[in-house]
């Protein structure tokens, strides 16, 4: 049999609410030359119902069943069975742009260097989009060069999984989607990154990611903040931290401090705290003492940012860079 030009891959639960928009907008690509391996991970309302139905009209759907055994187990499910070297990731609940297929294939095709392209989102309905989840698709949509993909990689995931498009060899090479009691994606992505793999993004909306409260990610414990926290802090280890016991934080705030939890648990102290606020300034808090930004030098070993507050993010980048330190080699972001 013909391998199409491109393998999508989904994992459905108890999606009947929402699967059927999702797999019209899949038959309404452009680019036709695809199939969809869809696993549906032991539902049990309509959802194989539909899946069947769609299967049954065009030979493109290809379902497979299994018990209830949660998302990864259903991702590697669904992978035995993609027979395209370029696979585009889809969940059931979302819609793509008619384009969105015939875009990222011609980019992958014509930029060979790159590993795993994503496209700006939107989430909808508007109602249901809360300020938080408008200001993480705004970050998100501002990456788009591998630079600024590895620049803010520890800041949050860069990608919303369900619209990327990947090789995969690439992924392969990294050992594939595994469970580590975080995000499967996330996880994914670091490690692609730590390999040296290459990441872009198309600056067009063509993906719709769909809001709603019962939705994995605001569910889920491997979604939580302490789980993205123990996430980031295993790469770092592996990364920017590699052969550090001691590190700096900026930021003495509630985030600052559940960061000195999750490092210490790594083996990690901290052993200086950075700050603005003049009551903090001068203070010992958990054996690190407290001062301002002014007694930085690049020599100061490595320092982590962890101020939470929005905005804040630029402000300490602009003082740094005004400091002599540098991104990457004196400080990494994580929020």
């Amino acid at each position: 049999m013909t391998s199409p030009k491109l393998s999508t891959l989904m994992a459905v639960r108890n999606e009947e609410q929402y699967l059927a928009a999702a797999l019209d907008s899949l038959r309404r690509q452009t680019l036709t030359d695809w199939e969809l391996v869809v696993v549906d991970d032991g539902s049990t309302d309509a959802t194989a119902d539909i899946l069947t139905t769609y299967a049954d009209k065009d030979q493109r759907f290809r379902v497979f069943y299994q018990p209830a055994d949660g998302l990864v187990s259903a991702l590697k499910q669904g992978w035995k069975h993609c027979r395209s070297e370029l696979i585009a990731r889809m969940d059931g609940d979302d819609i793509c742009h008619p384009q969105r297929f015939a875009r990222q294939y011609a980019f992958l095709t014509e930029h060979p260097d790159i590993d795993l392209v994503a496209t700006n989102i939107r989430h909808f309905p508007n109602q249901q989009v809360k300020g938080g989840m408008r200001h993480y698709e705004s970050w998100q949509n501002s990456l788009v060069e591998h630079s600024q993909i590895i620049r803010d990689l520890f800041v949050e995931s860069p990608f919303t999984q369900p619209s990327v498009m990947f090789r995969k060899t690439s992924v392969e090479s990294v050992g594939g989607y595994r469970d580590m009691g975080w995000g499967e994606d996330y996880d994914l992505w670091l490690r692609l990154a730590l390999a040296g793999h290459r990441f872009a993004r198309i600056a067009e909306t063509l993906f719709f990611w769909r809001e709603h409260p019962v939705r994995l990610t605001h569910q889920a414990e491997e979604f939580s903040l302490d789980a993205f926290r123990r996430c980031k802090a295993h790469f770092l280890q592996q990364s920017y931290l590699k052969g550090h016991t001691k590190v700096t934080l900026w930021g003495v705030g509630q985030e600052g401090k559940a960061w000195r939890k999750v490092l210490l648990a790594a083996g990690i102290d901290v052993v200086h705290w950075i700050d603005v606020d003049p009551g903090k300034i001068g203070q010992i808090i958990h054996q690190a003492p407290v001062t301002t930004p002014e007694t930085l030098k690049p020599d100061c070993g490595p320092m982590l940012i962890t101020i939470g507050a929005r905005g804040a993010r630029q402000q300490v980048r602009e003082k740094c860079t005004e400091l002599g330190l540098t991104e990457g080699a004196n400080y990494v972001c994580v929020t």
